[in-house]
């Protein structure tokens, strides 16, 4: 098997993978004569429920304050266990009557109940949905389920929303319990042949410093295994200037640390400098719209990781890619976009959703069919832009004097395309793949892989994608993501290391101002930002 072990990581991450956890639920054939295209045991494992019955849940951490929760019980209905002996032992040890203190439960919203009662359930808004769990629709062992109850949710006295705070709170639970030993471990021993861990975190908040310690104990203790970082950001646009840095703070803390230690690092949030295509309809403000369009990028970037392996053109997995999109071992940060389509893209669309005037939403000249040969990395032919940017286009506006139209680099690119009716490779690709295994040529630029499964919209899923007259897509949507490592990393880093490095305290201001400088040297490598100057449109 090519199991992927899940790690969230907060309130973000949770809103996230709840989104991921419910479309994998999807995949699942139920008749005789069905299979699913998708290998369930890479994030599913089997198990025994309380009853002797057989299970099957996802294999992931969850971590989240204490209030985050919401309506999850830590033991669900499949893992049901009667305490009554427990009760009575303990009451053994204590003569004296004894008195219990509950926090009033919070009640389930009508999606869940009706789920619960098994009936159909009625229409999910932005405003029924409370918490990551009001929309759940799949069981979790209860050794997945971790609160820590040293910080509450939104709680105004002790807030958790600042680097250090996550830091110290990992240091302290590590040290008392070990987490890697008592939470991921035993997920870990149950993979046959674990092929990564993919995390889901927020990087603008506390949780940064929480993850960036995780993930520096998971290189220590599983050294050679891919790491993957999805970093979620908060849409910032409206909020003070104070609380807008320590969020830069934040998140500039967060790459300089998890570049070092993870396998592929992949920012998330919602473009602010660039509107949004007229088919995507969502509202900011809602964690619930947010996270469904990060989980609808990530899912359909990553769902060659978990195709069955008879798929052997378009089946692959976490350490491949990072192989490929990290070309001189220095290139951790990649970049996420994505397009979409009520009906499956048509022969000779870019994906681009019409945005074809050279421009994309950053302002940048690309070129979607350069010219063979130039850079010492490959051919930039076959690279593309897509038009709904997840990689934090915003942060470039940090910096007042970056040249407008400054054309992209890229060093390599894993292109998804899926939903499509024709996946088979054109010839072109399969004589490039067999030169490039023969060691006749160069490793291509641009690596596609495509699918026939859609992204499906469950009635859990927000209606944010609409058609070309604005009804909303009921049933399913094709989508076509790109997964780069390009030199907008430089331009991006530089801006906010120099918009946030006199607000690191003094004993940090440095190493996270080099570290910084060294991730945007990084992406020059093998090219050089001078070769394109006459290429820039001022």
């Amino acid at each position: 098997m090519r199991e992927i072990i899940t790690l969230q990581l907060g309130q973000q991450s949770n809103y996230l993978a709840n989104h991921f956890w419910n479309t994998q639920e999807s995949y699942f054939t139920y008749g005789a004569d069905e299979e699913s295209p998708i290998d369930h045991d890479v994030h599913f494992r089997p198990g025994i429920g309380s009853d002797g019955t057989e299970t099957f849940m996802p294999r992931t951490v969850i971590y989240d304050l204490k209030g985050g929760f919401g309506t999850l019980r830590k033991v669900n209905a499949l893992y049901e266990i009667d305490n009554d002996d427990d009760a009575a032992a303990s009451s053994s040890l204590w003569p004296r009557p004894t008195v219990v203190h509950r926090q009033p439960p919070i009640g389930a919203g009508a999606y869940q109940a009706s789920l619960d009662a098994g009936r159909a359930p009625p229409e999910l808004t932005a405003g029924a949905v409370r918490y990551w769990s009001d929309f759940t629709r799949v069981f979790f062992h209860p050794r997945s389920v971790v609160q820590l109850s040293e910080y509450e949710l939104h709680s105004a006295v002790l807030p958790f929303d600042k680097w250090h705070a996550g830091e110290e709170l990992f240091a302290a639970l590590d040290k008392e319990h070990d987490l890697l030993d008592r939470d991921l471990r035993p997920f870990v021993e149950e993979a046959d042949r674990m092929q990564g861990v993919q995390v889901a975190t927020g990087i603008d908040d506390a949780w940064g410093g929480f993850a960036a310690k995780y993930v520096e104990r998971l290189r220590d203790e599983y050294g050679k295994t891919p790491v993957w970082v999805f970093g979620v950001q908060e849409p910032s646009r409206g909020l003070p200037r104070e609380k807008r840095m320590i969020k830069l703070v934040n998140k500039a803390r967060a790459l300089a640390e998890l570049n070092s230690q993870a396998s592929l690092v992949v920012p998330l949030a919602l473009p602010e400098s660039s509107p949004l295509p007229h088919t995507l309809r969502l509202d900011a403000s809602s964690q619930w719209h947010v996270s469904a369009l990060f989980a609808a990028a990530l899912e359909s970037a990553t769902l060659y990781t978990r195709l069955r392996t008879t798929d052997r053109v378009y089946a692959s997995n976490l350490g491949s890619m990072t192989d490929l999109l990290n070309v001189f071992g220095k290139q951790t940060i990649a970049n996420l976009e994505m397009s979409i389509s009520a009906e499956a893209p048509q022969n000779g669309q870019n994906g681009t959703n019409g945005n074809s005037n050279g421009l994309n939403g950053r302002g940048e000249n690309v070129d979607m069919d350069e010219e063979e040969g130039g850079s010492e990395s490959g051919s930039q032919k076959g690279a593309v832009t897509l038009d709904i940017d997840l990689s934090s286009p915003q942060d470039l506006s940090l910096d007042p004097h970056r040249r407008r139209g400054k054309k992209r680099h890229v060093f390599s690119q894993v292109l998804a395309n899926r939903g499509l009716e024709d996946v088979e490779p054109t010839d072109e690709e399969l004589e490039i793949r067999e030169q490039s295994a023969l060691g006749l040529r160069r490793r291509p630029k641009v690596h596609n892989y495509r699918s026939r499964v859609a992204f499906p919209i469950l009635d859990s899923y927000p209606k944010i994608f609409h058609d070309a007259y604005g009804r909303p897509v009921k049933d399913q949507v094709s989508i076509r993501t790109a997964l780069s490592t390009d030199s907008t990393v430089t331009d991006k880093v530089k801006a906010l290391r120099t918009t946030v490095v006199r607000s690191i305290g003094l004993e940090d201001r440095e190493t996270i101002g080099n570290e910084l400088a060294e991730i945007a040297d990084s992406y020059k490598e093998g090219w050089s930002s001078d070769s394109d100057d006459d290429d820039d449109d001022e």
